[in-house]
């Protein structure tokens, strides 16, 4: 059998893949040929070729899109609206001869290639799928709101509005996405529904060349030339569809509208659908500072505490009706607007979220999963219907890409003809359309027997209202719910987030007695950490799990307790959540111990670190589970390593932390799987590995996982074998990249493998950081390269800083400084890292005992780094992953003080800026600058 049949011998449309495949090698014969020696690659365009005839012309108009492929395939993770932003930069770069319009549709072809084939691929989750697309669609409106917004400055200035102080100040401008595109759950062919909104109203500079108008012109203006660039038609198509009917009245009403406007329209004139439309909203592109202050001011009139339990569902009922009524002329069943189809599941999470967010802010989720999920946390839906909504909604919206995607349009239909539909099953991996049509028909009933309940008779919503309407002191929380309020009259803050979890307990059916120590643990995490409080209010069942305040901490196997929480499950989707689960317990026992200062800041992210590690090891043994299931075979040897760099490497995780990997496989040994290479087999464990501890799913996410510092960054390999790697350190690693290796440590997996590969690189470094002392006086590139790289990170950051915001991390005289300044020493004297101690105050130490530190500089890194620390860790603490002191929280920074035993807010002020400057004055000393 010759390779191109095997390779599409079980694919969908395997005849579609072949005549492709024959019009490139005719067209394109050198791609072609280049193509079939890379087997992975040329599978994966023929999986291209077979499930989108669409994207298979798009490859065939423009074959250099291979080659790209091949660079992106392995990638993993969900990229964000600045990543893609920078790649549409470089692309525009290539192609600056052509109209900007005609520019965007192809990047946006061009990328949907590498979502595409990670979703044919089952490499994401619907929900990353969906908000990568939806990513794709931010970049791209941003793009081209920057473009229209320049051409528009150079023709009338920019435009101005009056502040308060009547002094002139440039008016902001917002995209505000409704609908799918506002909740990140965009697809493939759907309309983006926009509203634009200014500031306020006023006049432009009229610096430009033809002179001064009005401010609502120039947005007017501004908004037609987004929405031509974005939708207007070309011959190579629109890159969307732009809908802008959901603005304020409608098609007559204007295209853009100050603040002023937005606001008195919402609160006074909206209709109940037209509000309904906000659950979904967010900014996309411009300034968010713009929506946020327009939400703030309507947000009551979107989730109104007076909305009657029956108005709100009545309200949704009737929308729903309309749509039933507009769409009776449809023959073949309508996955979107159907019975038991996609709006049904959005329009159960919508209207019970109209009818109880009012009182119940947590409830306000525009994502349709993480809104129904939070519903169910309120016992609004049980946790069967739930799980059918979950699943229903995977499988409607899979269905929903691989229909759109045949030919790029936006259909929801299920085809007539028998043959299609076969073909539809076969892309949806069922092996015969009786199945598949069985399938479909349970989602839709499911869907259509939940949203019966809700909507269905008038009685069951008066039955839903009744039995949300109990009073909390039948509960049995609720005598403990009266002691604990009455005793907290000392911050309204404390109030608020105690009575999130309260709610969150009276809408359970978790009984348990909060006369106890589960209270005091409670009001403690609620005084001193309302961050944290959010986790128990989405998991009410780990309140019950809080440890007692009367006890010590015990130190626990991680590592045993993790695994052997997984191996009680035999699929994935219980593995990842029950691992959550578990997760979240132990790291919440860290946190109350932590906030009761029953364990030292060193002690906590000591705890973190080995808590991170036993998440590595757990998620490597899901991958190679996944991996034997996927292959149906069994792993013995699995020579993969993971390597830790920064907080993780250091040994130092905190609350918030990210996970910095290298990802390393021994390629002397053989693939379990026939067929594969090993950089190919190891591609797919990292997606497995990577999804395991980053995706989102109901019971959260672990961590976010980096692998940026790989080599080649963001061009790399996800992972490479150790032979690559420390070829990679010896020949072509740049000196800012010695500074972060520097910190290279084993943490999981092979560990023999781990240890030899960061025993070997740091040698490398040290002997290049040596060589490099013979060919230049005083180590002047290395000083010169930290130098730079420490600068760029300090600029890059002050350009979303606020005001005076004081940045503890980036800003100059921050924990940056301290540890550019001890790596270089590091380098420059050959001072490696201890075996046993990887932390920054023992590093210091040691640096000053070999005399690389001066006394003075000792101690100016070593105080300031204490403090710096200590302030950081209660940040993450108090108010979450921030390196930004929150000057506008006074009570988290009263918190913060308390903490710290400092005397008042101006101590801890005047001690930052002493700090400082004793740092930034040591780092200029030893950069010699």
């Amino acid at each position: 059998m010759s390779s191109i049949e095997a390779l599409t011998e079980k694919l969908p449309a395997a005849d579609s893949a072949r005549h492709f495949y024959s019009q490139l090698v005719e067209r394109f014969p050198a791609e072609a040929k280049k193509l079939s020696k890379n087997e992975g690659l040329f599978s994966d365009v023929l999986t291209i070729f077979a499930f989108s005839p669409f994207l298979a012309t798009t490859i065939l108009q423009n074959p250099a899109y291979i080659s790209w492929l091949n660079l992106q395939r392995v990638s993993s993770k969900v990229r964000g609206k600045e990543e893609i932003l920078e790649s549409l930069a470089r692309f525009a770069l290539t192609s600056s001869q052509i109209e900007t319009n005609i520019l965007l549709a192809r990047f946006r072809r061009r990328e949907l290639l590498r979502i595409y084939l990670r979703d044919i691929r089952n490499l994401g989750t619907i929900a990353e799928i969906t908000e990568e697309i939806s990513n794709l669609a931010d970049a791209i409106l941003e793009y081209a709101l920057r473009i229209a917004r320049q051409a528009l400055d150079n023709r009338y200035g920019a435009p101005l509005e009056i502040d308060e102080k009547g002094r002139a100040k440039e008016a902001g401008f917002c995209i505000v996405a409704l609908g799918k595109l506002g909740s990140k759950e965009l697809n493939y062919a759907s309309d983006i529904d926009l509203l634009f909104l200014y500031s306020n109203d006023g006049s432009t500079s009229g610096q430009g060349i033809r002179g001064t108008i009005t401010n609502r012109e120039y947005f007017v203006k501004l908004a037609e030339s987004v929405t031509k660039l974005v939708g207007g038609q070309t011959g190579e198509g629109a890159a969307y569809r732009v809908d802008l009917r959901l603005r304020p009245h409608g098609r007559v009403g204007s295209l853009a509208i100050s603040l002023n406007e937005a606001k008195n329209y919402y609160q006074k004139s909206a209709q109940s659908w037209e509000r309904q439309v906000l659950i979904r909203s967010r900014t996309c592109s411009g300034e968010a500072k713009v929506f946020q202050e327009f939400f703030e001011t309507v947000k009551s009139s979107v989730f109104s505490k007076d909305e009657t339990i029956e108005n709100a569902l009545e309200n949704v009922r009737l929308s729903k009706e309309k749509i039933n009524f507009e769409k009776t002329s449809d023959k073949n069943f309508n996955i979107k607007l159907g019975r038991g189809g996609i709006r049904e599941i959005e329009f159960v999470a919508q209207a019970l979220q109209l009818a109880y967010a009012g009182k119940d802010q947590w409830l306000r989720a525009p994502h349709t999963l993480i809104s129904l999920s939070r519903l169910a946390d309120r016992k609004l839906l049980t946790e069967t219907e739930l799980t059918e909504l979950f699943e229903a909604y995977e499988f409607l919206r899979r269905l929903e890409h691989r229909l759109q995607m045949a030919n790029g349009l936006q259909t929801h239909t299920i085809p007539e003809e028998k043959e299609r539909r076969f073909l539809l099953a076969k892309q949806m991996n069922f092996e015969n359309l009786r199945e598949f049509e069985k399938v479909l028909q349970i989602h839709i009933s499911n869907v259509s027997r939940i949203f019966t309940r809700i909507f269905g008779e008038t009685d069951d919503a008066k039955n839903i209202a009744e039995n949300q309407r109990n009073d909390y002191s039948v509960h049995p929380i609720g005598k403990a719910q009266d002691t604990a309020m009455q005793s907290l009259s000392e911050s309204s803050s404390k109030h608020q987030t105690l009575e999130l979890i309260f709610s969150s307990l009276e809408k359970s059916d978790i009984e348990i007695d909060l006369s106890n120590e589960n209270v005091k643990s409670l009001e403690l995490l609620a005084e001193t950490s309302p961050h944290f409080i959010e986790i128990l209010a989405a998991n009410p069942n780990l309140i019950k799990d809080l440890p007692n305040l009367k006890d010590n901490f015990t130190e626990k196997n991680y590592r045993q307790i993790l695994l052997s929480a997984i191996e009680k499950k035999s699929d994935l989707k219980n593995q990842l959540a029950v691992l959550r689960k578990t997760w979240s317990h132990l790291l919440l026992e860290i946190v109350v111990f932590d906030a009761a200062e029953k364990i030292s800041r060193q002690d906590a992210k000591k705890l973190q670190t080995s808590l991170a590690e036993a998440s590595v090891e757990a998620a490597l043994f899901i991958t190679k589970r996944e991996l034997e299931r996927r292959y149906s075979i069994e792993i013995q040897d699995f020579p993969f390593a993971v390597l830790g760099l920064g907080k993780l490497g250091g040994g130092g995780m905190d609350y918030g932390s990210d996970l910095d990997l290298i990802l390393i496989y021994d390629d002397e040994k053989p693939v379990p799987v026939e067929n594969l290479t090993h950089a190919e087999f190891y591609s797919r464990a990292v997606e497995i590995f990577v999804t395991v501890l980053s995706s989102l799913m109901r019971e959260g996410n672990l961590y976010r996982v980096d692998l940026r510092l790989r080599p080649d960054g963001k061009n790399g390999a996800t992972s490479l074998s150790q032979t690559a790697f420390l070829n990679y350190l010896e020949n072509r690693a740049a000196i800012w990249e010695w500074l972060a290796y520097i910190k290279l440590r084993g943490v999981a997996g092979d560990l023999d493998l781990a240890n030899e590969t960061e025993n070997e690189a740091r040698k490398i470094i040290h002997k290049n950081a040596r060589q490099s002392q013979i060919s230049n006086s005083k180590f002047k590139i290395l000083r010169e390269e930290t130098w730079r790289v420490r600068e760029r990170l300090e600029e890059e950051k002050s350009k979303t800083r606020k005001g005076k915001e004081i940045d503890i991390k980036f800003g100059a005289g921050g924990m940056l400084d301290v540890y550019f300044a001890m790596r270089f020493l590091q380098l420059r004297d050959n001072v490696p890292d201890d075996a046993e101690n990887r932390s920054t105050a023992f590093m210091l130490k040691k640096l000053r005992e070999t005399d690389s530190l001066s006394e003075e500089d000792f101690q100016n890194f070593s105080n300031g780094y204490e403090f710096l620390s200590e302030l950081d860790h209660n940040l993450r603490l108090t108010v979450g992953r921030s390196t930004r002191l929150p000057l506008a929280n006074q009570i988290a920074l009263q918190t913060i003080v308390k903490r710290m035993k400092l005397a008042s807010m101006k101590d801890l002020l005047e001690q930052l800026t002493f700090h400082r400057l004793a740092i930034r004055s040591s780092f200029e000393n030893i950069l010699e600058k």
